[in-house]
């Protein structure tokens, strides 16, 4: 069963070892926020994303399901 695509912003970086916590999740840095995007199996997953950015006390700025690719989009 395919998971959810999900766009996570935070504000603050992440140094290279805690980027390596949220792999395969996409990073993406601008001005000031940090985006994870990619997808998630399930909504635990989600929830043990947003556990470590919690831990690493981190503030949380939003979550976004993004809708599924087109067909189109994956060829």
């Amino acid at each position: 069963m395919p998971g959810q695509d999900y766009e996570i912003t935070f504000e603050g970086h992440l140094d290279e070892e805690s980027l390596r916590e949220f792999e395969p999740l996409v990073v993406v840095e601008l001005d000031g926020v940090t985006r994870l995007v990619g997808q998630l199996t399930d909504q635990a997953a989600l929830h043990g994303v947003l556990a470590r950015l919690d831990a690493l006390d981190l503030v949380l700025v939003e979550v976004n399901r993004r809708p599924p690719a087109s067909s189109e989009e994956k060829a």
